[in-house]
């Protein structure tokens, strides 16, 4: 990446950072501190926890399409603004049904789609990709930090003071966006980081894909569920004082990461990807079991978040990857579209349904409930066909063709030894691969694009 590329993709990694630790920092701290609202209860203590995802679902697929007519800065801001009111709303309420505003309020900034599509519109084909996984890798490392930076933060300042300083980030993150992002020339319809309408009701019949939007709906269901639990069994059974659970998340979140390192590895390079997916899907839920027989020891508590939060990185990290390798050529912005509503609305509902059960049967219900998610999913699981080992790569073709032009263009890519799919989309000038990379020519590929320039 060149010095403007780099600049682009780390500031804005660092705004969707600041902005997901913002929503995150409530999780582990938020069933602790509720009871001081008024008119709480366990349900409605579940749905403040879990009610961003709802807007966040519902919006951020309409603040993608909007950034295509009003421009891409205009709507980060605009996004951002309602995301600071939100978190002031929610940081000046006094009842649990201000919060749940507020939270609400929260998730209707939705900008993740714009800003993925902001990094493409700043970016080279052949750095995108690059700055796609710096942008993930953000987002893995806000959701540690903020369960790390929420008991913290909340020890000092209380619930109200999360919110605040989440509107702070949202107030620097304006500035961010104003005087450090460049402004792009151009806005570049890339169906790679943007969703296509024509393509959603085509790829929601993609069994490959279905499962996947599933499987993340169901992760995102469960970890919500469980963090409505999780933070009462540490002080209830184990009498860990709420002040130090940041260093038990913090020891549990380093060593899982560490631990799930070598089975990425195994699945991407052994092409053992679907035998460690499905593996790290009955890891989860002999995880949330192993939380109801810990019981009132420390250490057993420990172990079973360990064993839980090592299958849940696996899962969130390898997931993406399989919806690009599974999506068609030039359907990945749309692939992802879906599949990040599916993540939001999971983590609505797992507030929900994890407030509800709390309010009925008390925390343990929670961990079996969890447990038996996982199980359907890893039945699901079971059912998925090997995924593909492709990647995705563009190559702009600077130049209008004809239709039987394209057909030509399309052949010719077809004969390129890895290739394993074509998409050549004339109005944008650019044909979308799916390449595999292990067999790839890209000796080929290299003349081709050379020839084309030529």
């Amino acid at each position: 990446m060149n010095v403007s590329e780099k600049r682009s993709v780390f500031s804005l990694a660092l705004l969707y950072a600041m902005r997901m630790l913002g929503l995150f920092m409530v999780l582990p701290v938020f069933v602790l501190l509720g009871d001081e609202l008024n008119g709480s209860n366990g349900f409605l203590i579940g749905i403040a926890i879990g009610a961003y995802g709802l807007t966040q679902a519902l919006l951020q697929v309409p603040f993608g399409m909007l950034s295509d007519r009003f421009g891409r800065k205009k709507m980060i801001i605009i996004g951002l603004l309602i995301f600071c009111l939100g978190s002031v709303v929610a940081a000046a309420s006094e009842s649990i049904y201000g919060v749940i505003v507020g939270r609400l309020l929260q998730g209707a900034g939705a900008i993740a789609s714009v800003l993925m599509a902001l990094l493409s519109d700043l970016t080279t084909e052949e750095s995108r990709t690059k700055g796609m996984a710096v942008v993930g890798m953000s987002i893995g490392l806000s959701f540690s930090v903020a369960l790390v930076a929420g008991p913290l933060v909340s020890s000092f300042f209380g619930l109200s003071g999360i919110f605040w300083l989440t509107a702070a980030f949202a107030i620097i993150g304006v500035a961010i966006v104003l005087f450090v992002v460049p402004t792009p020339v151009a806005t570049h319809a890339h169906r790679d980081t943007r969703a296509v309408r024509g393509q959603f009701f085509e790829l929601l019949k993609n069994p490959d894909l279905l499962r996947l939007d599933i499987g993340i709906f169901v992760l995102h269901l469960i970890l919500t569920a469980l963090f409505i639990a999780v933070p009462l069994s540490l002080v209830n059974d184990t009498q860990l004082d709420r002040q130090e659970h940041w260093w038990v998340y913090l020891s549990v979140m380093v060593t899982a990461f560490f631990a799930m390192v070598p089975f990425i590895i195994i699945g991407e390079k052994k092409r053992k990807i679907k035998a460690v997916f499905a593996g790290a899907i009955l890891q989860l839920s002999i995880g949330s079991v192993l939380l109801v027989w810990a019981n009132d020891s420390l250490t057993a508590m420990w172990g079973a978040l360990f064993v839980f939060f090592m299958a849940f990185n696996l899962l969130e990290a390898s997931l993406p990857s399989l919806v690009s390798k599974q999506a068609p050529a030039g359907a990945r912005g749309t692939a992802m579209g879906i599949y990040s509503t599916s993540q939001f609305f999971g983590a609505f509902l797992g507030g929900v349904v994890g407030g509800w059960v709390l309010s009925n049967w008390g925390g343990e219900v929670i961990y079996y409930t969890s447990a038996a998610l996982g199980g359907v999913w890893f039945l699901i699981a079971l059912t998925m066909r090997t995924p593909s080992y492709s990647t995705s790569r563009t190559l702009k073709l600077n130049m209008v063709l004809t239709e039987s032009e394209a057909v030509d263009v399309s052949d010719e890519l077809f004969d390129i030894q890895g290739v394993e799919d074509v998409v050549i989309v004339i109005e944008e000038q650019a044909a979308y691969l799916k390449i595999d990379k292990a067999h790839l020519d890209e000796e080929a590929l290299t003349s081709f694009r050379f020839a084309l320039k030529a």
